[in-house]
């Protein structure tokens, strides 16, 4: 019989991963978190430098996606308490950890950027034809 919490509501079972790349897929889902996690690498950085990095996210969806990394433990919300509002993000030492490992694919991108261009041009000007 499942643990029940003191609400009597049976306790949220754990994901079940297949894989390790599973569990990975779980934490940086989401079109912008891999970027945040790549520009938050470079050290601390407040709400407003990570909105002009991470170019054309929405606050409400950046929002969203910064609460979803913290709830997971990747990153870190600073709230200094000041007239006017300061707040910063930094990633943990998981959150570190998870943005390293995906620096062979900013590799990879940044080695076949050309290549991609072209194809995506070439498959998106095909699309418009048909």
């Amino acid at each position: 019989m499942p643990h029940s919490r003191d609400n009597g509501s049976p306790a949220p079972a754990a994901p079940a991963f297949t894989c390790g790349l599973d569990a990975t897929l779980k934490v940086i889902s989401g079109k912008w978190k891999p970027l945040i996690l790549y520009f938050l690498l470079r050290g601390p950085t407040r709400y407003g430098e990570l909105k002009r990095a991470v170019r054309d996210v929405s606050d409400k969806v950046l929002i969203q996606q910064l609460k979803e990394l913290e709830a997971d433990g990747v990153l870190i919300r600073r709230d200094y308490r000041e007239v006017p509002p300061r707040v910063d993000y930094a990633l943990t030492d998981m959150g570190q950890s998870l943005a390293h490992a995906l620096e062979p694919l900013c590799a990879w991108g940044t080695e076949n950027m050309a290549a991609m261009q072209a194809l995506f041009a070439s498959r998106d000007g095909q699309g418009r034809r048909a």
